[in-house]
């Protein structure tokens, strides 16, 4: 049964938003509709933007309510941050102060580049053809202020680990990569490229927008030192906000190049994200200092990443999806998504479509090339109301814990022969 909206924030306010997560579904019983709203259209496009699901939009409905004053909303405790940071931190297998907030995916891999140094530092930046494409000019871009950036290129639709360890010569000072590929959805092994990069002296650096929440993710066993993703794909949040992951014995080495209302506390402060402002000097009736305030730099990921305000709305969203996630668990969020991704492959490759996904990927991404597929792919797939991500000669499905076989069949029936 699907709730309305007033009965939605009802329950929301009724009950804290990350037990109903955890009752929502028994762990891998999946596919999962009831969670989410009831839609003609089989969507196959979480890579791109994952629908929110009902507890996430009462979570956002229940925070809005108290923004709004509501008397009954305003006796609710507030969503717990430390708690959201926590949670994420145990999905990702990371210590809790190697968190922080970011914008985006792109605004925690620009702050990494910052703290590098980069542009104006020495050595040698490898990147590959793999990695998030709009990342590219960020890069090219370095090139041009004279980084000595290299770029490893993709053969039969992988980065081969021989070409990464040619890549990572001594002198590298950062190797920066994608998890899990954006286009075709190709995996790293992480640990492996990690041992090279340390091996050489070079730090490492992983968007993991496509792995985190979809599939397990071990930070501390893969040894990367910068991870960042956001939440509107597998997490299952909006747009607005991410995570950045400092390892801990990296973060204090690095030179401070963020400042802002989080990264700062008052003096002899206790670490964490709750708010200790500086002590002011400035103000009527404020003690003497030595400045306009007295401070402490917070520690970690925080106190070097940390700026300003986040999206209060998405960290409520996420208090609900995380706890859904963590319920259901990453392993059999994974295992159904390749169940699909099996009956996909059999169907497509059927039809006569050049499939471009690696079978070992793990990823819940399967990708084809196909000359002017959104041209010819279209028409078809908005009359039989399927989503998937159409480009210009490729496409890309993207199953999650919604879908089902049904699903499948509908989008294999819709897809002309290649």
């Amino acid at each position: 049964m699907t709730l309305s909206r007033r009965e939605a924030l009802g329950a929301a306010l009724a009950v804290p938003l990350a037990a109903q997560a955890a009752r929502a579904t028994p762990a891998g019983l999946l596919p999962d509709k009831a969670s989410f709203a009831a839609s003609p259209v089989a969507y196959f496009d979480n890579a791109a933007t994952h629908p929110v699901s009902l507890g996430a939009r009462a979570a956002v409905d229940a925070y809005l309510a108290g923004r709004t004053l509501d008397p009954v909303a305003a006796a609710r405790p507030p969503v717990d941050r430390t708690a959201v940071i926590a949670r994420f931190a145990r999905l990702v297998n990371a210590d809790p102060d190697e968190i922080t907030w970011v914008q985006s995916t792109t605004m925690g891999e620009q702050a990494v580049l910052r703290a590098m140094g980069f542009p104006h530092a020495d050595g040698r930046i490898v990147t590959d053809t793999l990695h998030f494409y709009a990342a590219f000019p960020m890069y090219m871009e370095m090139a041009k202020q004279g980084v000595d950036v290299a770029w490893v290129q993709a053969r039969d639709n992988r980065i081969a680990m021989e070409d990464m360890a040619k890549a990572i010569v001594p002198g590298t000072k950062l190797v920066c990569l994608s998890l899990v590929s954006t286009y075709n959805g190709f995996r790293h092994d992480l640990k492996t490229v990690c041992d090279l990069a340390h091996k050489a002296g070079a730090l490492v650096y992983a968007d993991i927008i496509h792995a985190a929440g979809a599939m397990p993710v071990d930070l501390h066993g893969s040894g990367v030192d910068f991870a960042a993703g956001a939440s509107y794909k597998w997490l299952m949040g909006d747009f607005g906000l991410g995570f950045l992951y400092v390892r801990r014995d990296v973060a204090d080495r690095l030179p401070r190049t963020e400042y802002g209302y989080y990264g700062f506390a008052a003096p002899g402060a206790p670490p964490g994200i709750g708010l200790s402002p500086p002590e002011t000097h400035v103000y009527p009736l404020d003690p003497p200092g030595p400045g306009p305030v007295s401070y402490s730099s917070r520690l970690g990921a925080i106190g070097h990443f940390a700026t300003g305000t986040y999206a209060q709305s998405v960290i409520a969203q996420l208090d609900h999806s995380l706890a859904y996630i963590e319920r259901i668990g990453p392993a059999a969020i994974q295992a159904h998504a390749q169940t699909l991704i099996g009956q996909l492959r059999e169907g497509l490759a059927a039809k006569g479509y050049a499939i471009v996904t690696p079978s070992d990927s793990g990823a819940p991404i399967l990708s084809c090339v196909l000359p002017s597929a959104q041209q010819r792919l279209a028409e078809p797939l908005a009359k039989a109301q399927v989503r998937i991500a159409l480009h210009d000669h490729h496409f890309r499905i993207s199953p999650s814990v919604f879908n089902d076989a049904k699903d499948v069949d509908r989008l294999l029936a819709a897809l002309p022969r290649a």
